[in-house]
């Protein structure tokens, strides 16, 4: 593989070797940003922006709120499935990680002794990327672009081949929407029961949402009206 790095004949070696060769030019300071950032910063922020979509959806109170939370729901567990998933692959494949194989890597983590193929950074945040447009076409796109920006930090880092991180790509899309309809028709339900309970009815729908879906939000003068109008009725 060496070799076939310094011919030129390898495509996945060469480019690895070109966007890892970026880590060389840069600032110690900033591979130190782009280390902690590949590792755990964009896995936040792809957690952070699923919750800043939920808490959009229920304040929106849309008639489809409950599919979107569905939808919500199922972008950690399709993670989590692909991971699991990925478990097989990797044991089947048994890459080594690229800094093994290759020398003058600049390696800015350590202690990577797992297998390489296929990236499990690139599978999570592609798996809740594409989850997420499924709820929100928007926050969708900005998660999309979080799971690009993870792919390029792994091979920045000199943990993963490209071809690692667009096999994490296509794994987490594939898991995403191809077991979303199984997922929807059994998280639809369970989230339409928790809307009509008093108590877990927030997990879908604000207080604001709710009053507003409902006709009257309580301690309004439209809720005063009503109550008039019933003391009327009842008189």
């Amino acid at each position: 593989m060496a070799g076939l790095a310094e011919s030129g004949a390898n495509p996945d070696v060469d480019l690895l070797y070109d966007v890892n060769g970026l880590a060389k030019d840069a600032p110690r300071w900033f591979d130190t940003v782009m280390a902690y950032v590949g590792e755990y910063g964009l896995l936040l922020a792809m957690v952070l922006l699923v919750l800043w979509c939920w808490r959009t959806v229920r304040r929106r109170g849309a008639e489809d709120a409950v599919s979107s939370v569905a939808a919500l729901v199922w972008a950690p567990l399709a993670a989590a499935i692909a991971v699991l998933v990925n478990v097989p692959i990797r044991g089947f494949v048994e890459r080594p990680r690229p800094f093994l194989d290759h020398q003058g890597l600049d390696v800015l983590v350590s202690g990577k002794t797992d297998y390489s193929f296929v990236s499990d950074h690139a599978t999570i945040t592609m798996a809740m990327g594409v989850a997420l447009f499924v709820a929100h076409r928007r926050f969708g796109l900005v998660g999309i672009g979080i799971a690009l920006l993870e792919g390029f930090c792994r091979v920045y880092m000199g943990v993963h081949y490209p071809t690692d991180v667009v096999g994490g790509f296509a794994l987490g899309t594939a898991v995403a929407l191809l077991l979303s309809p199984l997922a929807m028709a059994l998280l639809t339900p369970v989230l339409k029961a928790a809307e009509r309970s008093p108590r877990a009815g927030w997990v879908v729908r604000s207080r604001s949402a709710a009053g507003t879906r409902g006709g009257a939000v309580p301690g309004t003068r439209g809720e005063q009206v009503v109550e008039t109008e019933e003391r009327d009725l009842a008189a």
